[in-house]
């Protein structure tokens, strides 16, 4: 907790006997309830750091400061698109009539559950699939109630044998951990030197074990995947599912659709591709969608049009997988993506997707003369680097070279927040970037000079990146020390 008003740490300004304000005792008995009983309060101090509460407000106010995002700068954060939430989304997201309990009758709440199910609908059509639920808090979450979509579905089937998914090796981390948390063994299937799932390695891997495949299109290497329809025929002709991971969803807008490819069930994540940023771990929205047949198996509670009594319901489906969360999602993200779909309309939702698309092979072209491009060809919506060029100072060999690592971190002092690295693992020195489509020429432009800049520093003087970064609060930290040697209270017990 680093306090630049004071230029130290703030258990540094910590002295006994120093404190805050504190409200007299309750002077009123018969009001004493608002008290915390004995039985439950502390026996020991707490042992925090004993400020005052100026000091306290100005440590507080200057980390706010300190915290970078969407709002404050470039965040070509990889694989997580995260692009501007226009501040018209957060306007009807605080609208009151939005503002109601999760628990509110269904008779007076007819407007929150008509935004539900339009917005189902909408996912429905721009994804190519039937029915959405939008229950789910994350992507995880999204994740782990599609693959118990298909648990259920084969399960009710009676075909219990089905016991595994396959995974591509460049897969984000969270579809072999969903899976194995949904009770699956996870099977692995090649990459191509091209960066797209080995056709003759997924194969032999087929079988009547197979429950599914999970795929995202564009891959983690931004890189579509040409070869979806024959790898859905071959999953379903040995009877498994083809699940989406959405994540990657962002260039396809308006442009081609998952359920027209082969997949029968994906998730979305509503926070990214839909404009509400999901930095500092939420709020977030994983809503999960699924073909024709497969509406049964989707979680309870379902909003469904009641005709007979004119209004939308909360129904509960008897053969559903049962309930994933207490009611019906995160609402309020629900609503900013509503807002976003309406402020883009049918005619500009494409337009998202071909400018993200743009923007990454614009940056991908200007940048190859420095950093070493392990794949070549267009790109999606993100693309990854291995590194910096050798010429540059990125030769793997050497014990010496600058590093990702390195990159990243210098990065910081130019007031940009460094892209994903290390990630995919198919590259020693990956370094992935998505600018999304919300990010104009001239901020692509300068943050392109930054990173030709950064390159011809690590030619020059390598030992400027390796200490870097040079101008943020805290300086480069020892990562695996932290890991390991956790420290979680200022002092010791």
């Amino acid at each position: 907790m680093n306090n630049v008003y004071y230029g130290k740490l703030v258990f540094e300004l910590s002295k006994p006997g120093r404190k805050g304000y504190s409200l007299p005792t309750n002077a009123f008995p018969e009001y004493a309830l608002a008290e915390l009983p004995t039985a439950l309060r502390r026996e020991r101090p707490t042992l925090l750091p004993e400020v005052d509460e100026l000091t306290a407000v100005r440590h507080y106010t200057n980390m706010s400061n300190n915290n970078f995002g969407v709002d404050t700068g470039f965040y070509p954060l990889g694989s997580c698109t995260m692009k501007y939430n226009p501040k018209v989304n957060e306007e009807m997201a605080a609208l009151p009539g939005f503002n109601i309990h999760p628990a509110t009758p269904d008779c007076t709440a007819q407007g929150a559950l008509r935004l539900y199910d339009e917005v189902q609908k909408t996912l429905a059509e721009i994804s190519g699939l039937q029915r959405f639920t939008l229950n789910p808090y994350a992507g995880a979450h999204g994740e782990l109630t599609g693959l118990m979509v298909i648990a259920t579905y084969h399960r009710q089937r009676g075909d219990v044998a089905r016991t595994k998914i396959i995974v591509p090796d460049s897969a984000h981390g969270t579809n072999p951990a969903s899976a194995a948390v949904a009770g699956f063994q996870i099977v692995q299937v090649k990459s191509t030197p091209g960066g797209t799932v080995d056709m003759e390695d997924l194969k032999p891997l087929l079988g009547p074990d197979v429950a599914g495949m999970m795929m995202t299109n564009p891959n983690t290497l931004g890189i579509f995947e040409t070869q979806i329809p024959d790898i859905a025929r071959l999953v379903h002709e040995c009877g498994g599912l083809m699940y989406y991971d959405g994540a990657n969803l962002n260039p396809m807008l308006g442009v081609c659709r998952p359920g027209d490819m082969g997949f029968d069930v994906m998730h979305i994540n509503l926070h990214k591709t839909f404009s509400t940023p999901h930095g500092g771990g939420g709020p977030g929205s994983g809503p999960v969608g699924v073909r024709a047949g497969l509406e049964h198996c989707l979680p309870n509670p379902q909003v469904v049009y009641n005709e007979e009594k004119g209004r939308f319901e909360q129904h509960c489906e008897a053969e559903s997988l049962g309930s994933v969360s207490g009611f019906l999602g995160n609402f309020g993200i629900i609503v900013r993506a509503y807002a976003y779909l309406l402020s883009l309309g049918r005619e500009n939702v494409p337009m998202a997707g071909r400018l993200s698309v743009l923007n990454a092979n614009y940056i991908k072209e200007c940048l190859r003369s420095h950093y070493k491009l392990p794949i070549d060809g267009l790109c999606k919506h993100e693309f990854v680097f291995d590194g910096l060029r050798e010429e540059y100072g990125g030769d793997h060999h050497d014990p010496a070279h600058v590093t990702t690592l390195d990159v990243a971190k210098r990065l910081l002092d130019y007031g940009y927040h460094a892209p994903t690295i290390y990630f995919p693992l198919l590259f020693h020195e990956a370094l992935m970037i998505e600018p999304t489509e919300t990010e104009s020429k001239q901020t692509l432009d300068a943050f392109i000079e930054v990173m030709k800049r950064i390159a011809e520093e690590a030619k020059a003087d390598p030992q400027l990146l390796k200490t870097a970064p040079h101008n943020t609060p805290i300086r480069r930290l020892d990562d695996v020390k932290a890991v390991k040697e956790p420290k979680f209270t200022y002092k010791a017990l």
